[in-house]
C-alpha cells in the first residue's frame, strides 16, 4: 500500500554550492498584491480602491506591479486601461497582466495594453503532470506545445500592435516545484527559444512554488541545477514566486537568491490564495537588518499596515515580525530591563559589535519602520483595540469576544480623550465595567426565577423565566419561554411585554477565576431592529444564568440610551 505522504525526492547537485554564498544585494521586486493577492480576498477590491492601492505600491517603491488578469473580467481590462488612459503609471514603473495560453484570452490581453508605455505580457501553463495529465488531460509534449505556439502568438499580436519595443514577456511554468525539473528546462528552453533574441529585463522565466510542498532547501535546489542547464541566462531574468502552504515562503525564497534567481514576486503581508504569497515586507526588511538596502520605503510602516487593512479587509497580525501592534513591545520585566540597558548603554554596543544597532530582544530599530519601543501595553487614545482586550485579557482573565473589541476601543478612546492622558489597567477595567457592566437605563432586573416544568411537560429542554423588573421606572412581572435562559428573557421582553425590538446577535460566558465561589461573566450582543446597529453588554454574577440575564439588560439599555440620546431627551 503506498503511503500517504512521503518527501519529494531532492535534486541530485554535483556540487551544492550556493549555501556558501550571502546576500549582498536586494532582488528586483515585482508586487502581485493587486492580481494575485485581490482575487484570493474575501470581498476583492474595487477598481477605485485597486486605484488607491496601486499608488502606495508605487509610493513605497514597487518598479515593477502585476496589476490584472484582464482577459478574466471585464473590471480588470477596464481597470488596466484605466491606468493607461488615466496615465496613473509613474515614470519607471512598469505594469504587469496576466494570461493563460489560450488564443482569445491572449488577443484580450495584448488588446488591454495598446498605449502603455512600459509593461510585460504574464503568460502561464501549470507543467506538473499532477496538472497535466489529471486536470488537463495532456501529456507533456502537448504542454510543450501549447508553451511554444502560445508564446509565437503573443510574439506575432504584440508585433502587430506596434508595442514590441515598450512590452517584455514572462512566462510562468506553473508549479514548477512539482514538476519534472529536465522536461520544465526543456520547455522553457524552448519558449525561449520561440520568443527570440532580447535583453536580459525584457524575458522572464517566473519559477514558482504554486503549492509549498518541499523544504526551502529543495526550491534553491532546483533553481540552482536549472541556472547550471539553463543556455539563454544572458537574455533571460529568473524570478521566483512562492507560496506559503508550508509556512515557508520567506525561507524558501531567501535561498533561492542564493541559488541564483534575481527576482522576486510576493505581496505586502502576504495576501494570496490559500495561506498566500511570500510577504515583501517581511523580505525587504529582513535584508534591511543585515545591512542590505531593499530599495523599497517602509519607514513609515503604520501608515502601510492602514492601507493595507483597509483595501483587504484582513488585519495584519499583531506578532508580524515587523507590522505587527505587539512586535516591539516588552511585556517581560526582564525583558525590560535588558532593553532599558541597552538603549543606556547604545555607544558601548556601537564600538564592542561595530555596528549602529545591537539592542536586547530588538532586531531592528522601530524607528525604522515608524515604530517606538514599548514597554507594556500604553493605553491612550491612540491604542488599538488589540493592545487594550491584550490587558482585560491577562491582567483580569476577562475575554470578551472578537466582534465586542471595536465597541470597547471606542469606550476606552472616549475615556482617553476626556482624560488627555495615558490610563493603567485599573482605570481601563474601571472603564470596561462603566461602559459594559453597571450601564443604568430603562430596564433594571429585580428577581429572577428560573420556573421548574411540570411533570406533565412535554418538552423536557423548553426554559420558563419569570422577571420582576422596573422598566421606565414602574415595577412589572414578565415571563417567557426559550430552549435556554437568555432565549426566554428575550422571548419575555421582546415578544410577550413588547418592550424593545432586537435581534440577539451573539452570546458567550465564561468562568472568572478557578474557585468553586467564582464569579460568571457573561457576554451579549443584541442588534438594534430600527437601524441594525450592534450594542454589546456585560454581566457578573455568581450565578451564570443570571450574569447572561444581566449582561442581556445592559446591553438593551445601551441601545435605549442611545436612541434618547439621539432624540434629546
Amino acid at each position: 500500500m503506498n503511503p500517504k505522504y512521503k518527501s519529494p525526492a531532492r535534486i541530485p547537485l554535483a556540487k551544492r554550492d550556493w549555501i556558501e554564498r550571502e546576500l549582498t544585494v536586494a532582488p528586483a521586486w515585482c508586487s502581485v498584491d493587486l492580481r494575485d493577492g485581490n482575487q484570493a480576498l474575501p470581498m476583492p477590491m474595487n477598481p477605485a480602491k485597486k486605484l488607491e492601492y496601486f499608488k502606495l505600491l508605487a509610493e513605497i517603491g514597487f518598479r515593477e506591479i502585476e496589476v490584472s488578469f484582464p482577459s478574466a473580467s471585464q473590471d480588470d481590462f477596464e481597470f488596466t486601461r484605466e491606468l493607461i488612459e488615466g496615465n496613473h503609471i509613474p515614470d519607471g514603473v512598469r505594469i504587469s497582466v496576466l494570461t493563460q495560453m489560450r488564443e482569445n484570452l491572449i488577443r484580450r490581453t495584448v488588446e488591454s495594453l495598446k498605449g502603455v508605455r512600459k509593461a510585460t505580457l504574464h503568460a502561464y501553463l501549470a507543467t506538473s503532470d499532477l496538472h497535466g495529465r489529471i486536470v488537463f488531460g495532456k501529456s507533456r509534449e502537448e504542454l510543450k506545445k501549447m508553451a511554444v505556439e502560445g508564446t509565437k502568438l503573443v510574439k506575432r499580436l504584440v508585433e502587430e500592435a506596434g508595442m514590441k519595443e515598450v512590452l517584455a514577456y514572462e512566462f510562468s511554468p506553473e508549479e514548477f516545484t512539482d514538476s519534472d525539473i529536465d522536461f520544465c528546462l526543456d520547455l522553457c528552453i524552448a519558449v525561449k527559444e520561440a520568443w527570440g533574441k532580447s535583453a536580459k529585463n525584457d524575458f522572464i522565466l517566473n519559477l514558482p512554488a504554486t503549492v509549498e510542498r518541499r523544504p526551502p532547501w529543495h526550491y534553491a535546489d532546483m533553481i540552482a541545477y536549472f541556472i547550471r542547464k539553463y543556455p539563454y541566462l544572458e537574455e533571460t531574468t529568473i524570478s521566483v514566486h512562492s507560496h506559503n502552504d508550508q509556512g515557508c515562503a520567506v525561507a524558501s525564497t531567501e535561498m533561492t537568491l542564493l541559488a541564483g534567481a534575481e527576482r522576486v514576486e510576493g505581496t505586502l503581508f502576504g495576501h494570496g490564495e490559500r495561506t498566500g504569497n511570500v510577504d515583501i515586507v517581511t523580505m525587504a526588511l529582513n535584508l534591511k537588518s543585515l545591512g542590505i538596502d531593499p530599495k523599497l520605503d517602509f519607514s513609515n510602516l503604520p501608515k502601510v499596515v492602514k492601507a493595507v487593512e483597509e483595501a483587504s479587509g484582513i488585519e495584519v497580525h499583531q506578532r508580524h515580525p515587523y507590522a505587527g501592534q505587539l512586535v516591539f513591545t516588552a511585556f517581560s520585566g526582564s525583558h525590560q530591563d535588558a532593553i532599558r540597558k541597552g538603549f543606556e548603554k547604545r555607544k558601548e554596543s556601537e564600538e564592542l559589535f561595530g555596528v549602529g544597532w545591537k539592542m536586547p530582544y530588538l532586531h531592528i530599530d522601530p524607528a525604522d519602520v515608524g515604530r517606538t519601543y514599548e514597554k507594556l501595553i500604553r493605553i491612550n487614545s491612540q491604542s488599538g483595540k488589540g493592545g487594550i482586550v491584550y490587558v482585560l485579557e491577562h491582567d483580569y482573565g476577562i475575554h470578551p469576544p472578537k466582534n465586542m473589541h471595536a465597541e470597547i476601543g471606542a469606550a476606552v478612546q472616549r475615556y482617553t480623550d476626556r482624560k488627555g492622558d495615558e490610563i493603567d489597567a485599573a482605570e481601563l477595567i474601571q472603564v470596561f465595567r462603566e461602559d459594559f457592566v453597571c450601564v443604568k437605563g430603562p430596564l433594571e432586573l429585580i428577581k429572577y426565577t428560573r420556573v421548574p416544568n411540570s411533570e406533565e411537560a412535554d418538552d423536557t429542554a423548553t426554559v420558563q423565566v419569570r422577571l420582576s423588573i422596573l422598566f421606565q421606572g414602574k415595577p412589572l412581572e414578565i415571563t417567557g419561554i426559550g430552549n435556554g435562559p437568555i432565549s426566554a428573557t428575550v422571548h419575555a421582553i421582546r415578544n410577550n411585554a413588547s418592550l424593545y425590538d432586537f435581534i440577539l446577535e451573539d452570546f458567550s460566558e465564561q468562568t472568572l477565576g478557578g474557585t468553586a465561589d467564582a464569579k460568571a461573566i457573561a457576554y451579549v450582543g443584541i442588534r438594534r431592529k430600527s437601524d441594525n446597529r450592534l450594542f454589546y453588554g456585560a454581566g457578573e454574577h455568581p450565578n451564570i444564568d443570571q450574569a447572561a440575564i444581566l449582561a442581556l439588560f445592559t446591553a438593551i439599555n445601551k441601545a435605549m440610551n442611545d436612541e434618547a440620546k439621539a432624540a434629546g431627551q
